[in-house]
């Protein structure tokens, strides 16, 4: 395998004419498109939340929660991307 890729990429080839991607698309466009819009608005209203805690002084230990919208807003997008 001459690949210049660190890591060979895994194949499917079920009638041997042409490689083909394993990763294949297992949800629909409008799901994703769902994902995406979810990790957005996700993304906003967090952004938001730490504008307002910045401004108003909040105690570092307050913004700690907000990973857990950072981290929804961006696996939804993630997902959306890689069509998982």
């Amino acid at each position: 395998m001459t690949d210049s890729s660190p890591t060979p990429k895994i194949v499917f080839n079920p009638e041997g004419n042409e490689p083909v991607d394993a990763c294949v698309p297992n949800i629909s466009p409008a799901e994703r498109k769902k994902r995406m819009d979810f990790g957005i608005f996700q993304l906003v209203i967090t952004f938001g939340i730490l504008a307002v805690m910045l401004v108003f002084g909040a105690d570092k230990l307050w913004r700690l929660p907000l990973f857990a919208m950072f981290s929804a807003g961006s696996v939804s997008i993630f997902q959306a991307l890689d069509k998982t």
